[in-house]
């Protein structure tokens, strides 16, 4: 079963990794700019379906056993 990380964890590395390559910005709005642009970057690859998504719902319903019935629909 595959896990997903923290997308909060995710967005700060994202960030972490647009920002360290920078020396200074020159002002606050140019690193604003740049954390936007990056935010807009990460949205559109976590709006995309997930990978084997049914596969992981049938195997959290076995090892739950009947515990998401009411949660989620196969």
């Amino acid at each position: 079963m595959l896990w997903r990380c923290n997308k909060l964890g995710d967005g700060l590395r994202r960030f972490r990794k647009l920002t360290k390559t920078k020396g200074t910005f020159s002002n606050e709005n140019s690193l604003l700019k740049l954390l936007y642009l990056g935010l807009m970057d990460a949205q559109e690859k976590w709006t995309m379906p997930l990978q084997n998504r049914n596969l992981t719902l049938l195997q959290l319903a076995i090892y739950f056993d009947g515990r998401l019935n009411n949660v989620i629909t196969l």
